[in-house]
């Protein structure tokens, strides 16, 4: 299947762009999503909610689908997720640091639109100190400065 036809791509895309009415056409408006970091809804309008939040605080927030597992009515999306924290979120302190994690999103359909979601992440990658990579890349003082 092609990722991006799926209905977990469009609504991690339509979320990304900052779309949240595509959401009307994605989920349920009784949906349960199941989220770490204290942003689980039940709602389409609480989920809604928690995009703009997300979007406020991660202004470039990209979900890159990786695949896409259908079997029935349940998709399973492999997804890494990347942006710059600029404001708090979901319990974790602003950093200004990119920051890039993977992420599982297991949506179970009814009717084609989402009724429940499940979203596993590694949010180690946020809230930890930065990664070897991230400080071999960041500018240094001069130590005259």
């Amino acid at each position: 299947m092609d990722p991006s036809i799926s209905v977990v791509s469009r609504w991690l895309a339509a979320g990304d762009a900052g779309d949240v009415d595509a959401f009307d056409e994605l989920l349920h408006p009784d949906v349960v999503v199941h989220a770490p970091g204290g942003l689980s809804t039940t709602s389409a309008a609480a989920e809604k909610a928690v995009w703009q939040d997300a979007r406020a605080a991660v202004p470039d927030l990209l979900h890159d689908v990786q695949e896409v597992l259908v079997d029935g009515d349940v998709e399973m999306a492999r997804v890494v997720v990347s942006g710059t924290l600029t404001a708090d979120f979901g319990g974790v302190e602003a950093t200004g640091r990119r920051f890039r994690i993977d992420q599982a999103v297991i949506t179970h359909l009814r009717d084609g639109k989402v009724a429940e979601a499940w979203e596993i992440a590694d949010l180690a990658a946020v809230t930890g100190p930065p990664s070897d990579a991230e400080r071999l890349t960041r500018p240094t003082r001069d130590a005259t400065s």
